[in-house]
């Protein structure tokens, strides 16, 4: 009886094993396609040129509000509104 008690244990002993080694492949290849991915893009607020600001189609180039002057940068568009269903 011992004997067939200690490939029990042997056993289960086994599966844990490659129950780990099957986990630690797997969060290995999750973590090489996220290295794969292009960075997002900068916010618009980072953006310091206004080439660059103006070439999305996301960010608006602002050189002045209103009658006051202000510094010149770069911000997000406004989202349009939805629109009301009657």
């Amino acid at each position: 009886m011992t004997v067939t008690l200690g490939r029990i244990f042997g056993v289960s002993a086994a599966a844990v094993a490659l129950t780990v080694l099957g986990f630690t492949a797997q969060a290995q290849m999750k973590k090489e396609d996220a290295a794969k991915k292009p960075p997002p893009p900068p916010a618009c607020s980072k953006l310091k040129d206004a080439a660059a600001c103006k070439a999305r189609a996301d960010c608006v180039w602002s050189d002045e509000v209103g009658k006051v002057t202000k510094k010149a940068a770069c911000k997000a568009k406004p989202k349009p509104k939805p629109e009301k269903k009657k």
